[in-house]
């Protein structure tokens, strides 16, 4: 089978490796689907991402989606769910398993991810696609299951007000949400052209562009501030806008990783208006909740996928995910004619 690891910074090799083989309770899946995901190219362009390092060969790629290739599962499509929590840690225990201290994590760590053509993986942790949907909304299901854990630890107000600062693929899946969860209002801000016009053609009633955006134009947009900004920048600029944009006794969820592992806030502003900071860490037991979401047609999965490749483009589609030309690229490890 063809895998592609991670060697060095912008080192990605394609190469043949033995199809593995599935234990106890475990399932062989043959993987069509992995979305690239922000934190894939940290890996990709600094050989880190926060607090770990690369430090050996890795598979990356935690969103995806697949067919269970053997067992009495055999041909079933499924959602890879991407942890695997240890279920005996005080968090696990708590009910937090995506706090898990001896999580293992899909293209993280010692853990190979998905970007290879099979990989074995814990039967529980895959979960049934619906006919209605394909195997590439299979793989957006992690994406959409972060947003869903953040718009829960966001506790929106009954139509609430809300910002969404940095519209990747994740903020335009929150727009998508707030406005299903009834929101009167969603500010949008993003500072590339192509992403404002996903997050207005997505359901943003406001959207603003940060370069243009000075503390008069901010506060005529939100009034005294909505009741909850959420973050999806992964950088200080945002944080900021966030923290500008929500009313005194509000909340800011904080869901972008920081490059460097260091998020730097204004502490005067963030303690004059009281604010409570909610940090997101992946998701907890969401991907059920994701799945009849998408299902039912509440959030449009395919809108945030803007690029299908081949396992053997796959350093053209980190190039295409770092430049930001477009939204979500796919990587489709089964799709032929692609060197190998």
């Amino acid at each position: 089978m063809r895998v592609a690891r991670l060697h060095a910074v912008g080192d990605l090799r394609v190469t043949q490796e033995p199809v593995p083989s599935a234990d106890g309770p475990e399932a062989l899946v043959q993987v069509t689907a992995v979305g690239i995901c922000g934190s894939d190219l940290h890996w990709w362009d600094e050989g880190a991402i926060g607090d770990a390092k690369l430090t050996h060969p890795l598979v990356l790629g935690h969103e995806g989606a697949g067919v269970i290739a053997d067992g009495p599962r055999s041909g079933e499509r499924v959602a890879i769910d991407p942890a695997i929590p240890c279920e005996r840690c005080r968090a696990c225990r708590d009910g937090y398993r995506n706090l898990c201290y001896r999580l293992r994590f899909s293209g993280h760590g010692e853990t190979d991810g998905m970007m290879r053509e099979f990989m074995t993986w814990p039967a529980a942790q895959l979960y049934p696609l619906p006919d209605r949907l394909s195997d590439v909304d299979g793989a957006m299901l992690e994406p959409l299951g972060v947003a869903v854990h953040s718009v829960d630890l966001g506790h929106l107000p009954l139509a609430g007000s809300a910002s969404v600062v940095g519209c990747g693929p994740i903020g335009l899946l929150l727009i998508q949400l707030l406005k299903a969860a009834g929101a009167s209002s969603v500010l949008a801000i993003e500072p590339l052209a192509h992403r404002r016009e996903a997050a207005a053609r997505l359901g943003a009633d406001l959207v603003a562009d940060p370069g243009s955006l000075g503390d008069g134009l901010l506060r005529e947009l939100t009034g005294h501030g909505v009741d909850v900004a959420f973050e999806a920048a992964g950088n200080d600029e945002g944080v900021g806008l966030a923290i500008a944009s929500v009313r005194p006794g509000g909340r800011v969820v904080l869901a972008g990783i920081s490059g460097d592992d260091t998020i730097r806030l204004e502490a005067s502003a963030t303690r004059r208006k009281g604010l409570t900071i909610a940090m997101v860490r992946r998701m907890n037991e969401v991907y059920p909740r994701a799945i009849g979401l998408a299902e039912r047609g509440v959030v449009d999965l395919d809108s945030v996928v803007t690029s299908r490749m081949g396992l053997g483009e796959i350093g053209a589609a980190f190039g295409e995910g770092a430049r930001r030309t477009g939204l979500k690229v796919v990587i489709e490890p089964q799709r032929l004619g692609c060197p190998a």
